[in-house]
């Protein structure tokens, strides 16, 4: 079937349109006005990009989407840890969470730790699962899966030793 043919009607068909493959509800669909400083971060979105700066003069507030997904509990990641060593180096484990979340946060301002939850060892952020996951199975081997959910923008990642 080409574009040109017609549907029951007699007009276009539009299913052959492109559709965004994904979905995240927090991603900016218009153009916001810039330069834009996020009241709760202190990021500044200029040139179409959120960084770390200071505030420009004139810059009007907004929100930027990783404040909002934190404002709604709503990451885009989840990170399970388990096992055994998790038990005895917890500290140790989290400390390099945190520290990859700096590494990151200084080229990205919106990668970052929502919540670290105690009671189910897991970590809930915006885009560092899967970056702290490989760190963890780099320095402490275990196992390692992903689970990347298309349709709502999700993934889950499991780290066991």
């Amino acid at each position: 079937m080409t574009g040109t043919e017609r549907g029951f009607h007699g007009e276009k068909r539009k299913d052959r349109l492109i559709h965004e493959h994904i979905h995240d509800p927090y991603r900016d669909r218009e153009k916001i006005k810039e330069p834009a400083f996020c009241p709760d971060c202190s990021a500044v979105r200029d040139n179409g990009r959120w960084r770390r700066g200071d505030r420009p003069a004139g810059a009007h507030e907004d929100l930027c989407p990783a404040c909002r997904r934190i404002n709604d509990r709503c990451p885009a990641g989840n990170l399970n840890l388990g096992g055994n060593f998790l038990k005895e180096h917890r500290s140790e484990i989290i400390g390099l969470a945190q520290n990859e979340e700096q590494k990151e946060k200084g080229e990205h301002p919106l990668h970052r730790i929502i919540r670290i939850e105690e009671g189910d060892d897991s970590i809930e952020d915006i885009h560092l699962p899967r970056r702290i996951g490989e760190a963890l199975h780099k320095a402490y081997g275990g196992s390692l899966d992903f689970h990347y959910e298309e349709e709502a923008y999700f993934l889950r990642v499991k780290w066991n030793r």
